[in-house]
């Protein structure tokens, strides 16, 4: 695992095999396939892992930097930024989450399936209950909010990553500035816009900004 964690500091997810991480460490891939079955059940055990090592992360900065005594749209702001800016330092768990369904979700088992979502749904209710205790208005809405808040980060990611010939369509053409993003920029935007729906839905009131 911290031999595949490093690779990923060098490559994306996509390019990433299991050929590559057998020669890394030193064994035949025979081998490596007994623990892993395979390239995707590595990647979805190091996509639960940075997961966690993110919510232990975000679960400090938000108590460092909600401000429970502002009204409730101001804290929902809060919220938005401060997880927008947390998973923009993530890359890699925005590109594995990129990946989650249309690559890592395949060529497995469905026990590893089992597993990996499992721990998924553990993982987001830490997410949802850090969600409550800033927001607590958001009452049993925090879970989809956590769900959406990690697929959009994995969408955005994507999006915000163009490549080199869109780069260079972007730069030709000024007018196409508005399709390339920033991604803490969007991603803020986003989960600003899924915070206050969520509770303009669900009937809480928002105060002013």
């Amino acid at each position: 695992m911290e031999t595949a964690l490093a690779m990923l500091d060098e490559m994306p997810v996509a390019e990433m095999s299991l050929n590559e991480l057998s020669r890394r460490v030193g064994l035949a891939k025979s081998n490596v396939l007994r623990y892993f079955e395979s390239r995707e059940a590595v990647l979805l055990e190091l996509l639960q892992r940075t997961l966690q090592t993110w919510l232990d992360e975000v679960a400090d900065e938000l108590s460092d930097d909600i401000d429970p005594h502002l009204p409730t749209g101001e804290r929902a702001d809060q919220m938005a930024a401060l997880l927008a800016r947390s998973l923009a330092r993530h890359g890699l768990l925005c590109d594995l989450v990129s990946a989650q369904a249309g690559v890592l979700e395949h060529n497995v088992s469905v026990d590893v399936v089992f597993r990996y979502k499992r721990s998924s749904i553990a993982s987001l209710e830490t997410l949802a209950g850090l969600l409550r205790v800033h927001v607590p208005e958001l009452g049993d809405s925090a879970g989809t909010v956590a769900m959406l808040t990690l697929i959009l980060a994995g969408a955005l990611w994507t999006h915000s990553r163009p490549s080199p010939s869109t780069v260079a369509a972007y730069e030709a053409d000024p007018t196409l500035a508005p399709l390339r993003l920033d991604l803490p920029t969007a991603l803020e935007n986003t989960l600003t816009t899924l915070i206050t729906g969520t509770l303009a839905r669900s009937g809480s009131r928002v105060a002013p900004r």
